[in-house]
């Protein structure tokens, strides 16, 4: 039996997946948490195989923040489960050391077999996530633009996005003002725009937010 964990904000979700794998006959759902904070401590007082995530997750500002969870709980692997674009956040997922990213809108019957794969080991994302690395990984610096962007590059764009001024940001990270208007700088320099209403009307185009 593959003991599943779930993290994530919405009560709807907790009931749909508590519903779906109630009497799974391969899959046990062991906790159920609403933040981040909360994910840590399920870890440390249960034994899950299977970590369903929500990267909208409150508490989890970075992917780095995965990335930590893994290396602190090796033997967990973590399932991506959400409603953000796929192809524009699974490549640092990937480097994170996430098994796999599961869109919102798949079924159930679907997301039961990727924690079954997951959990014998597998790695498992879209094809058209393994090309987009393939070609981001043949083109030339100067091309690649919102593909390349950083874990905390695409955090700070999601923030502003929100409406957040960069002293706010820089609290929610725990960073600097100035390194927030550093990123600023950045992404307005990545994706070709020179004003902050530009950039988030690109950043929604390209589905990044």
């Amino acid at each position: 039996m593959v003991k599943i964990g779930l993290a994530d904000n919405h009560p709807v979700v907790h009931y749909g997946i508590k519903s779906y794998f109630k009497e799974h006959s391969d899959i046990s759902l062991t906790g159920i948490v609403d933040n981040f904070d909360m994910t840590e401590e399920m870890l440390k007082r249960k034994d899950i195989d299977v970590l369903l995530l929500d990267l909208e997750l409150e508490g989890l500002t970075s992917i780095n923040l995965v990335k930590s969870l893994l290396k602190s709980y090796p033997k967990t692997k973590i399932i991506l489960f959400s409603n953000l674009n796929e192809q524009i956040y699974a490549p640092n997922a990937i480097k994170a050391g996430v098994s796999s990213f599961v869109h919102k809108s798949e079924k159930l019957e679907n997301l039961a077999s990727t924690i079954l794969k997951v959990n014998r080991g597998a790695i498992i994302f879209s094809d058209a996530v393994k090309k987009n690395i393939a070609l981001i990984a043949r083109q030339p610096k100067s091309e690649r633009l919102y593909r390349k962007l950083s874990s905390r590059e695409i955090e700070v764009l999601r923030y502003l996005s929100n409406g957040k001024k960069n002293k706010e940001i820089a609290e929610i990270l725990t960073l600097n003002e100035k390194t927030i208007s550093t990123y600023k700088l950045r992404l307005l320099a990545k994706l070709n725009v020179t004003n902050l209403v530009d950039l988030v009307n690109k950043a929604k185009t390209l589905e990044i937010v």
